[in-house]
């Protein structure tokens, strides 16, 4: 392994680096490094999680002259999540060079944008029609720029960004260097790398690393109508930490989000129609831990980071196979156990082989928990916490009241009704969602155009890219 004082860092860089807690790098950023930090074009093949953040930030950073007020390196992402992560990361990094990264993307006053740039920023980081809609205002100019970054380019492909992602592009000087950082390399993105950058280095990561080996994967085969209460079931049998669910749109994710809250869940909804506030206040909830179940869409999910997510539940299957790549990558982080489980109804088992053929890898099936199976998981897990909390927990101050019960009530009785009490059965009640049919499947039309080969270290993983996705 490579540490980071051997990239030849500047010291107030390293000293940021340190102070994050970074050792040892991660294959990314051991390969993608020195590549940038020498001004060569860098394409990344690298799913979240990787540490590809600082692969580029750290070479942004050192290009950077704080004592120069213009902005001088460019990242566009995808949602306004991951511009709000990036530049925070950005911003730690160079902290002790006294270098700023701003964050500018839509559903935020852009006259408080606007005040924000005016004080002079090194960085932006940007969602794609902020950062035009700053363009055509000129508050954000880019001759000066030395860098650019296209973070997680197939997500706004699938979104329909790339042409405003062109025209960004074209206001770019032409003497400046380009990275792009991709989890698949479909045909388009190919593409836009032949035509905007410069002999660029390929560093792809091997199909049978797509998926992290620490999260341990199964599907349950689920008739539609009976997905909800196998849901209810896992997550009393599992009692994950904090769990993502994935639904196919914004209607089933809110639909969903309310029936598990009747249910008892600590749960939240989020998706693109909530507003920016709404979304930040779930997303503050779900890291503070007030609620538990998190349930969203895959682009309202997009760059979200949270630390401890121990399960990744997919209610829906993935419109396309690189979906459940990045949903999956959601746990499982740092190299933490997680597990990931998918329900699929009897007629999409194709598109479980599809994902089966991108990730390499054979997913075990998993049979649906019985409610009897449940109910003994759940009485485990009690005694299990009960007995945790014998050996850690101050429990001097109960003794005196649990002496008075054993006066009054025999021994085991009294131990059989606390387990009852603290066990959380799994409920009857009858709540039934949406049926969801899956998204007829579009073809686009063949091309007959060809692209040139992208010099690389390792050849991307070849497969067709003929689908589209739709936005959720």
């Amino acid at each position: 392994m490579t540490t980071f004082d051997q990239l030849g860092l500047s010291p107030a860089v390293l000293e940021a680096v340190s102070n994050m807690g970074f050792e040892e790098t991660t294959p990314i950023q051991a390969e993608t490094i020195p590549l940038s930090l020498a001004g060569r074009d860098v394409i990344g093949q690298a799913q979240t999680g990787t540490g590809k953040t600082a692969a580029y930030g750290i070479p942004l950073v050192e290009q950077v002259d704080p004592q120069q007020g213009q902005i001088q390196a460019l990242v566009v992402t995808p949602t306004r999540e991951l511009a709000m992560q990036v530049a925070e990361e950005l911003n730690r990094v160079g902290q002790f060079k006294h270098v700023r990264a701003l964050p500018i993307y839509g559903g935020q006053d852009i006259n408080r944008q606007i005040r924000a740039l005016a004080k002079g920023q090194h960085i932006v980081v940007g969602t794609p029609g902020r950062l035009l809609d700053h363009l055509r205002r000129r508050t954000v100019r880019l001759a000066h720029i030395k860098a650019v970054v296209l973070d997680e380019a197939d997500e706004m492909l699938n979104m329909g960004f790339i042409d405003d992602i062109k025209a960004i592009l074209r206001e770019v000087p032409a003497e400046h260097q380009t990275m792009l950082f991709s989890a698949t390399m479909p045909e388009p993105i190919r593409s836009l790398a032949e035509q905007f950058m410069h002999d660029p280095e390929l560093i792809a990561i091997r199909p049978k690393e797509l998926t992290v080996p620490a999260i341990e994967q199964h599907y349950l085969e689920v008739p539609e109508r009976q997905k909800f209460d196998v849901l209810c079931r896992l997550l009393d049998l599992e009692a994950p930490d904090l769990a993502i669910v994935f639904g196919r749109t914004k209607r089933r994710v809110s639909e969903l989000a309310e029936a598990l809250a009747k249910r008892g869940y600590a749960t939240e909804g989020i998706h693109g129609d909530l507003t920016q506030a709404q979304r930040d206040n779930v997303m503050r909830q779900f890291r503070e831990r007030t609620i538990e179940v998190l349930v969203a869409t895959d682009v309202a999910a997009r760059g979200l980071d949270v630390s401890g997510v121990t399960h990744v539940f997919n209610f829906d299957v993935p419109q396309d196979p690189e979906g459940y790549v990045h949903r999956i990558g959601r746990t499982g982080r740092a190299g933490k156990a997680g597990a990931a489980i998918t329900f699929v109804t009897p007629r999409e088992m194709n598109q479980l082989r599809q994902i089966e053929q991108l990730i390499k890898r054979k997913i075990p099936r998993r049979p649906v928990p019985t409610l009897t199976e449940t109910i003994e998981g759940q009485k485990r897990l009690t005694v299990e916490k009960l007995l945790e909390t014998v050996e850690s927990a101050d429990v001097e101050r109960y003794k005196a009241v649990a002496e008075n019960l054993l006066e009054e009530t025999d021994s085991v009785l009294l131990l059989a009704a606390a387990l009852k009490l603290l066990t959380r059965e799994p409920t009857t009640t009858p709540i039934e969602l949406s049926v969801e049919a899956p998204p007829r499947r579009r073809v686009r039309p063949r091309g007959g155009s060809r692209h040139g080969q992208v010099r690389g270290k390792t050849a991307p993983h070849k497969r067709s890219h003929g689908d589209t996705r739709h936005r959720p």
